[in-house]
């Protein structure tokens, strides 16, 4: 029996919810929210909740050190050209500014969501969803055509949810009114009068797009910290360790040999009468620095300071191995930069330069169909065919100096590059601006072609401002 669009969007609701339990886990570890594991009952018993809410967070340097070598320029069309229309609808949906949000969430949660439709029935608008408001489902044996979408969302005491299918655009909602949730039901909330709680789907796919993080074949896709955590619980585990013991044992401790504990006498308030005798505490003691040897034989021994660097190079041990296992350079953790060289410092990075161009491959593809319906929400099927063969433009991963990268410019155009192609290269240059410099480049060669020299070094002044020659001469 097919399944009905309601039975759907339950299944998927469902399912996005089982999700959202594990993607919670990342966040909060990537937030430094951790739970102290790794300790002795007793240890926990001991210290109680003095280690409530510390953590060494290493989960957001790694994601961090990830995401700000992935930032996407321009798309490309089949011929090589680049698609003015997609980075104006990019930009009209600040897309350039929150794509680095989607992305490390995909880092962190293993996967983000981006809706492509039109609000209102004009403009298309791109919005970039966390993983526990939306989900895909795939057609089986097919891992990137897509069958169905569902995205969710609450407004005060109504829950929404709309399901998305390639004919037709299901919208439900439902009450929480006490803490429970009611019977899903064909929207009414914020509908039109006369607008139909579901409607045809224009576009003919799934509108909805997700961005998987690490990908395989057989398995789904994964947090960039499911690595990280055991390490990172074993280093909280240690940090507690070693701020216990330099608390009790840091400085040296001496002690009294050969004499009994100091007591001292209790007496009747009334009478006062000694009626019998207890132990001196030992607190004023050690705070007055106080010590007294009368029996003969007395001495005093001492307990040499705890010796703590065994703690800090297990710790140093377990962050190098989280270095490597990320692919993170060690100059991002421990910040050793000491007289290294520049080809030490690119040799360090290449593991996280391959790791970022891996990237661009597996969420290129994604915003490559993102933009392609945005062209067929504009009604452009030819563009929307051409972005499909087309690439994603990224800035290099690879972090050099001004120096380097003129160095670099410099030789790849002496062997013929054109200058676009080298303008392309240039860090964090937009193919706004890369047009820009192809006008004024234009503009030189007409000004020198023309005979118009003085243009290039500043404005011509006006004929009727320029004083005759021969005047000049009767003023000399």
């Amino acid at each position: 029996m097919a399944e009905t669009p309601l039975q759907m969007t339950m299944r998927l609701y469902r399912k996005l919810k089982r999700r959202g339990q594990k993607a919670k886990r990342w966040s909060d570890y990537y937030e430094g929210r951790h739970p102290l594991l790794f300790a002795s009952p007793e240890f926990s018993t001991q210290t109680g909740d003095l280690f409530d809410g510390f953590s060494d967070n290493w989960c957001r340097t790694i994601t961090h050190a990830t995401v700000e070598r992935l930032r996407p320029l321009a798309f490309r069309l089949e011929d090589g050209s680049i698609d003015k229309e997609a980075g104006r609808a990019w930009k009209r949906s600040s897309c350039h500014v929150e794509i680095g949000l989607a992305l490390l969430e995909a880092l962190i949660s293993s996967r983000s969501y981006v809706l492509v439709w039109k609000p209102d029935g004009i403009h298309t608008e791109i919005t970039f969803e966390k993983p526990s408001s939306a989900v895909v489902e795939y057609v089986p044996g097919r891992r990137r055509l897509r069958a169905a979408g569902l995205k969710v969302w609450t407004d005060h005491d109504l829950e929404f949810a709309t399901l998305f299918t390639p004919d037709t655009i299901y919208r439900w909602q439902r009450s929480r009114r006490g803490g429970g949730h009611g019977t899903w039901t064909g929207r009414t909330a914020g509908l039109s009068r006369g607008e139909g709680s579901h409607i045809k789907n224009p576009l003919g796919v799934v509108p909805l797009v997700e961005i998987p993080n690490q990908t395989r074949l057989d398995a789904p896709p994964t947090s960039e910290l499911a690595p990280v955590i055991p390490l990172q619980n074993a280093i909280n585990s240690l940090w507690t360790h070693v701020m216990t013991a330099s608390d009790e044992r840091a400085l040296p401790a001496r002690v009294v040999l050969g004499m009994d504990r100091p007591m001292r006498e209790i007496t009747d308030p009334e009478t006062g009468e000694v009626i019998g005798e207890e132990d001196e505490p030992l607190a004023k003691f050690r705070s007055d620095r106080l010590l007294w040897l009368e029996r003969q034989g007395a001495s005093i021994a001492e307990f040499s300071a705890a010796d703590l660097r065994g703690f800090l190079d297990v710790i140093t041990q377990a962050v190098e191995h989280i270095a490597a296992q990320t692919r993170t350079p060690a100059i991002y953790l421990n910040k050793k930069l000491i007289n290294i060289p520049e080809s030490a410092v690119s040799a360090d990075e290449a593991g996280l330069v391959a790791k970022a161009y891996e990237r661009h491959d597996h969420f290129g593809a994604a915003l490559q169909e993102v933009m392609r319906l945005e062209a067929l929400a504009a009604g452009e099927t030819g563009r929307a065919e051409s972005l499909a063969y087309g690439s994603v433009v990224w800035r290099d991963p690879q972090f050099r100096t001004d120096a380097q990268y003129a160095d670099a410019l410099v030789k790849w155009k002496a062997i013929g590059v054109p200058d676009e192609a080298l303008w392309e290269r240039v860090p964090n240059v937009t193919p706004e601006e890369i047009e820009r410099w192809r006008r004024m480049r234009n503009d030189q060669a007409s000004a020198i072609l023309g005979g118009n020299l003085a243009a290039l070094y500043g404005p011509k002044p006006d004929a009727d401002q320029v004083e005759p020659a021969d005047a000049l001469a009767d003023a000399a």
